[in-house]
């Protein structure tokens, strides 16, 4: 039962996210009052944008609770972590990065799923996939689903795995 959120993405706000404890293990692991985790949702304004082609995307999302960065890799065909790959795979990979780099704008709100990392002492989102938001009530229900999923399932499994 430990295990059981680590391989999904945990909805969580920006300031439950920023206060996980990362383990001191290569590559770091992270929790969540002693859960683990290591893919996690978020929505949020997105509040700056820095583009380095064909090599990243780092934007902050912010959704009131706290800043999250995160990072879009954009350089699939030209990183050796990929060159394992198939490359029709790859292809597919950086095409489909390069559709989210593209409607990544400031001031959009955005729904951001992705691995948790640590970059210089900060917590970041290791970006796999971006949905520009439409609905104005995205974030407000967001915010809902997490408080919900802390009360009513996260903190419940932590209770029934400590038992």
């Amino acid at each position: 039962m430990e295990d059981f959120f680590f391989y999904r993405h945990v909805k969580l706000l920006a300031f439950e996210l920023l206060s996980l404890t990362p383990s001191s293990s290569d590559p770091p692991t992270f929790s969540r009052k002693g859960m683990p985790v290591s893919r996690v949702e978020s929505v949020g304004v997105i509040t700056s944008r820095d583009y380095k082609p064909s090599k990243f995307l780092k934007f902050t999302l912010d959704d009131g609770t706290g800043c999250i960065c995160c990072i879009l890799w954009l350089n699939h065909l030209n990183s050796l972590y990929f060159s394992r790959r198939d490359p029709g795979d790859i292809q597919l990979l950086a095409d489909v990065a390069r559709r989210f780099a593209a409607e990544v704008h400031i001031g959009k709100v955005a729904r951001v799923r992705g691995r948790i990392g640590n970059y210089r002492g900060e917590v970041q989102i290791t970006v796999s996939d971006v949905v520009i938001e439409r609905d104005p009530n995205a974030e407000m229900l967001h915010w809902l689903d997490c408080l919900r999923l802390s009360r009513q399932c996260y903190d419940v499994m932590k209770r029934t795995s400590s038992n």
